[in-house]
């Protein structure tokens, strides 16, 4: 990842979108616990829903997501990492 990744403009953006003074990453340690979406119904009513990350979910960083962008590829790297290391046998403790 390049430095210069910080200064691409988005094209897909709208020019009323302003993120001046926003704070990148700034919720995603909560995010990997765990998050609550609130949504406001024009009837007054509000909607909440609680997500949590399904069993065997990981996040990628990004500097990892750039070599490994599917769960296909994440999954022969561990394996041959798998095939790397020696399977111990813990000995019983005492």
């Amino acid at each position: 990842m390049n430095n210069e990744s910080n200064n691409i403009i988005d094209e897909d953006m709208l020019p009323e979108y302003d993120f001046i003074g926003g704070v990148r990453g700034k919720h995603y340690q909560d995010y990997r616990q765990g998050h609550t979406v609130t949504i406001h119904q024009e009837d007054s009513t509000t909607i909440v829903q609680h997500y949590d990350l399904t069993e065997g979910s990981i996040i990628l960083d990004p500097d990892i997501r750039e070599y490994f962008p599917n769960a296909e590829s994440v999954n022969h790297a561990l394996r041959t990492l798998i095939n790397l290391v020696p399977r111990t046998i813990p000995s019983p403790k005492s």
